[in-house]
């Protein structure tokens, strides 16, 4: 009798070892279709994705944004029902919560999904409206919003920048796996009254809140995207036109540079002036010509 108990215990135990390493090759199987599905997806939309960011139109450009998103978000959606993923989109919030990052670096982390978040559901509730858009060198520029926001107790314009087709890079150094993208900006504002005459200029460099791989935070969120933003004071009471150049920098994988310009010229509406007599904090004091100040001189010279 012990010697058939014994012959049980080791057919139920190589029973259980088959049914387990079964059970672990069919997850794996799983996990490499839905990775291939995934690619499969991306590689779709890379492949419909150059026209979007290339056409010269900017009103042919908005006509057909919302079909192309929707057509994306439809295989996204898909995807996610066929392989069981839900429809919170928030892995990486459960990821952060099962590291156990120390609370402000945890903080500043959800910080950059919400931030993430917010431009990608416009994308995928089909809100995503640029204000302005313009494209150069295969890339293109979205001014999203120019909202006026509190920050530090003081009123700011926030430009809200969406670029698409940055160049990047996928680097390994054996272990860790990290997308490198390559977009640098040179931003300059110049403002004038209403008869061109120059009041002031402001430049900056990188925007705010910078998110150069916004799919670290959400697997989905379209390829070759950059997000961030400027925030900027209010302007001088006088101030009637605004002249902003957004230079963009791209280094390709061999090495050569791509250098994007978008000029945005805009009437300042009245809510990102400053009221009369209000000072402009934080302005410096330098010489031009008369010419340059007011080009009409020049005209008339």
């Amino acid at each position: 009798m012990k010697r058939y108990f014994g012959l049980i215990v080791v057919i139920a135990g190589i029973f259980f070892a088959a049914v387990t390493t079964y059970r672990a090759a069919s997850a794996r199987a799983q996990e490499a279709q839905r990775e291939a599905d995934f690619t499969r997806i991306q590689r779709d939309y890379l492949e419909r994705v150059g026209w979007i960011r290339t056409n010269p139109d900017e009103a042919a450009y908005r006509q057909e944004l919302p079909s192309f998103f929707r057509t994306y978000f439809e295989q996204v959606t898909s995807h996610r029902n066929r392989y069981k993923l839900g429809k919170e989109f928030d892995e990486y919030l459960a990821e952060l919560e099962k590291r156990g990052d120390k609370e402000e670096r945890a903080q500043d982390k959800k910080a950059f999904y919400e931030y993430t978040r917010k431009v990608f559901d416009q994308m995928r509730e089909g809100t995503y409206k640029p204000q302005w858009s313009a494209t150069d060198k295969g890339m293109r520029l979205d001014v999203l919003s120019s909202d006026v926001v509190t920050v530090l107790n003081k009123p700011q314009v926030r430009l809200q920048l969406v670029l698409w087709g940055a160049q990047r890079e996928e680097r390994s150094d054996g272990k860790v796996k990290k997308m490198v993208t390559s977009a640098s900006f040179k931003t300059k504002w110049k403002l004038t009254d209403e008869r061109g005459k120059l009041i002031g200029e402001m430049d900056g460099d990188d925007p705010s809140m910078k998110v150069d791989f916004p799919e670290r935070f959400i697997a989905e969120f379209p390829p070759q995207m950059v997000l961030g933003h400027y925030d900027m004071d209010l302007v001088p009471s006088e101030v009637k036109k605004m002249e902003i150049t957004f230079n963009v920098n791209s280094r390709t994988n061999s090495g050569s540079d791509v250098a994007a310009t978008y000029v945005w010229k805009l009437d300042v509406p009245s809510e990102w002036r400053l009221g009369a007599g209000q000072t402009w904090e934080g302005a410096e004091v330098t010489e031009r010509s008369e010419e340059e100040i007011d080009p009409s001189k020049a005209e008339k010279k």
